[in-house]
C-alpha cells in the first residue's frame, strides 16, 4: 500500500475514533461509564500499527503535516455533513489553504 494512502486511511480511522468519543461526550455519562469513549480509545490504539508502517517510508515532519491536514479536513466534513455545522468565509478559506498544503507536501515525499 502506498504510504500516502495509508496516511489517509489512518486519518479516516482517527476520525471514526473522534466520532465515537463525541457520541460518548454527548451522552451525558462520565468518561469511565461511556462505552463510546472506550470504543474511541480502541480505535485510536489500532492506528499504531499503521503509524509503524508509514514511519518507515515518510519523514516524520511530512507525515505529521499530511496526517494533521487530512484529519482536519475529514473532521470538517463530518461536522458539516453529520452535525450540520455551518462554515464561515474564513473557515472555507482555511480549507482551501489546507488542500493546497496537502498538494504541495505530497509533491516532495
Amino acid at each position: 500500500m502506498p504510504p500516502i494512502l495509508a496516511i489517509v486511511l489512518l486519518s479516516i480511522v482517527t476520525v471514526v475514533g473522534d466520532f465515537f468519543i463525541k457520541i460518548g461526550a454527548d451522552s451525558g455519562k462520565g468518561v469511565l461509564e461511556s462505552k463510546w469513549f472506550w470504543a474511541g480509545c480502541l480505535v485510536y490504539a489500532s492506528t499504531a500499527f499503521g503509524w509503524f508502517y508509514v514511519m518507515k517510508y515518510i519523514k516524520l515532519s511530512s507525515l505529521g503535516m499530511l496526517y494533521s491536514l487530512t484529519t482536519a479536513l475529514l473532521l470538517v466534513a463530518l461536522g458539516v455533513l453529520y452535525y450540520h455545522e455551518k462554515l464561515n468565509l474564513y473557515e472555507i478559506a482555511g480549507i482551501g489553504i489546507a488542500i493546497i498544503s496537502i498538494y504541495l507536501l505530497s509533491r516532495f515525499l
